[in-house]
């Protein structure tokens, strides 16, 4: 899942990126308030990890333009250490949750799942569809009771599928989802992917639209 980080401490942020990416994140890094707030606005996130004390645009004013103009991503703001009134504040300008600095990388991955999966309206702890079940801790793949290896952009793309059940989505939506600004995308690149999939867990497993986009097949 793609999803974005305002943060200005240099070291916080190179460690939240480069951690996150290792987990099977695809990441984009802001250190100014001001341009990662446009930011929201030109990509599809699926959760925002968001500094408080941010140059240019404070995160609450962010925080609060975003949600005034109806964005509805799950944001995990970042705080002081026992700065309780910062915390309160933040989850009423429409933060969906709050992590302390310092905080464990395992914890920040653990509470953008959990933010994301409430945001999908989905509670289990694993995304099933028929006999596959896909793990976001573990980043693995089984169907019917086989381990099945996936590269990292095809448990991306299939994440997504997981969590869109029934939702149509176009090839540019899955290439904006699915990369970062930072990284080459080639013109053929999702259709490979789609046919990875295919050839790993059956041709059933996404139905092409033509000229609309992709869908996950029937369970």
């Amino acid at each position: 899942m793609r999803i974005l980080i305002l943060e200005d401490d240099m070291l916080i942020g190179d460690g939240l990126m480069v951690g996150l990416q290792k987990l099977g994140f695809s990441v984009d890094w802001f250190t100014d308030g001001l341009e990662g707030k446009e930011a929201l606005y030109q990509a599809p996130y699926e959760a925002v990890v968001l500094d408080l004390g941010l140059p240019g645009e404070d995160g609450i004013s962010i925080l609060k333009e975003w949600r005034a103009k109806s964005r509805k991503e799950p944001v995990l703001i970042l705080t002081a250490q026992g700065d309780v009134e910062q915390k309160i504040f933040g989850l009423e300008s429409g933060a969906d949750d709050y992590l302390t600095k310092p905080f464990a990388l395992a914890e920040v991955a653990a509470r953008i799942k959990a933010l994301v999966r409430r945001h999908h309206n989905q509670l289990d702890l694993v995304l099933r569809h028929g006999d596959l079940i896909f793990n976001p801790k573990t980043r693995t793949v089984t169907s019917a009771s086989q381990n099945i290896m996936l590269a990292p952009k095809e448990l991306l793309l299939l994440e997504l599928f997981l969590l869109n059940k029934g939702k149509v989505l176009s090839k540019t939506q899955l290439e904006e989802k699915l990369y970062t600004w930072q990284e080459e995308v080639s013109s053929n690149a999702i259709e490979v992917h789609v046919h990875n999939l295919r050839k790993k867990l059956g041709k059933n497993i996404i139905k092409t639209l033509n000229k609309i986009g992709y869908l996950l097949g029937d369970e």
